[in-house]
């Protein structure tokens, strides 16, 4: 789009210079008719063909002036025509750069939580698994997060979280491992209110003795969905 947007720019340019360069071109036609007039020819003139040569000047005054406003309009046209792509182009931009955020392509950053997750040596507690994450996601989600990844994998609409065999974890389609840290970008307040309130996931996996800590940042960076968006049934 930028690309367009300079190639626009240079045409508008070259074809103003163009112009330009015509309109400098029909002055120095009229200087030129000015300069080659012989006064003395004139004077010797008779009164009729005065008459005449000055109809001609006339003619040629008028067709040079017509050029001239001609040369003017496509000027001022070519102008609005520049601002005009100029003012859509930038419209397009800042509804691509929407479109972008909402489908989590584009590095994020802004207030929030991080929630870290780790795991234990105590067989009884057991293993952090997707189930826990999964969760954990809708949680935040309700609680109105506005970006999430584990691990620096964006979470979109799309995006799977699946525990394999009980012994590792995918996001994405890629394998993760802990500590699995969940950045959260939103208001914090609600955010951790969500896990650790009353029933909370979170808090139901302290009771248990998982490790499981929360810290509200002022800046938290998550990078953008990196894979590909694939669609099979929309058309």
């Amino acid at each position: 789009m930028k690309k367009n947007i300079k190639k626009g720019k240079i045409t508008m340019v070259i074809t103003i210079g163009i112009a330009c360069f015509a309109l400098a071109l029909i002055m120095s036609m009229q200087f030129k008719i000015v300069n080659e007039t012989d006064i003395t020819s004139i004077e010797n003139m008779r009164e009729a063909e005065l008459r005449t040569e000055l109809a001609n000047w006339k003619s040629k005054y008028e067709e040079v002036n017509q050029k001239y406003e001609e040369t003017i309009s496509k000027i001022e046209e070519y102008k609005q025509t520049s601002e005009s792509n100029e003012n859509t182009a930038k419209l397009v931009d800042e509804e691509l750069s929407q479109i972008y955020l909402s489908l989590g392509k584009k590095d994020v950053q802004g207030q929030g939580i991080e929630v870290t997750l780790r795991e234990t040596n105590n067989e009884e507690i057991g293993r952090i698994n997707g189930d826990d994450l999964l969760v954990i996601i809708n949680a935040l989600k309700m609680a109105g997060a506005e970006a999430i990844s584990i691990n620096d994998e964006r979470i979109i609409n799309m995006s799977d979280i699946v525990d394999i065999n009980q012994t590792f974890i995918k996001v994405n389609g890629k394998r993760i491992i802990a500590p699995y840290i969940i950045k959260v970008i939103g208001n914090s307040s609600y955010l951790e209110t969500a896990l650790t309130g009353n029933g909370g996931h979170v808090d139901e996996m302290k009771k248990i003795g998982q490790d499981v800590s929360i810290e509200k940042r002022n800046n938290i960076k998550i990078l953008k969905y990196s894979g590909e968006i694939k669609t099979k049934y929309i058309q």
